[in-house]
């Protein structure tokens, strides 16, 4: 056998070794809702969040988070009054497969009594409807925690 098979033969080898070994990560899918405007509330749910992803990160698993905001809890999304703003910016960007869900049908009835869109904090998505959402993901077998 020439050197280049045996080369070929183990870079397939190394390959196919690799692929199972990613293909036996578990992953997890952890929906998170915040319907308060209480911080307290607002503050335990990003700590919920934050331990989940470092336990799971701990384990060499993936986690995909989803954290859905609606009712008065969607003042922790608000830009200039979110007690969490910069909280919620950081971990939009530092944490993978991490989702901030902002309800529509809550925007847009606080966009209405405000007179103008209110602007939500950067990496913060907008679904249409956050207790639709919240059925949704539980559909797709995510496990639902509300702090």
């Amino acid at each position: 056998m020439t050197i280049f098979k045996r080369i070929s033969i183990m870079i397939g080898l190394l390959l196919v070794t690799t692929t199972m070994a990613f293909a036996d990560v578990k992953t997890h899918k952890t929906a998170f809702h915040v319907d308060e405007s209480d911080p307290k509330v607002m503050n335990m749910a990003l700590n919920n969040v934050q331990n989940v992803s470092n336990y799971y990160a701990g384990k060499g698993e993936k986690v995909i988070i989803e954290l859905v905001a609606y009712g008065p809890g969607m003042n922790m999304f608000v830009k200039g009054k979110s007690p969490d703003e910069e909280r919620i910016s950081v971990m939009s960007m530092s944490i993978d497969d991490l989702q901030f869900s902002a309800c529509g049908n809550t925007h847009r009835k606080m966009s209405e009594k405000a007179g103008k869109d209110v602007a939500l904090i950067d990496g913060v998505g907008i679904v249409p409807s956050g207790v639709v959402r919240l059925v949704e993901l539980q559909e797709q077998g995510y496990a639902y925690v509300r702090p």
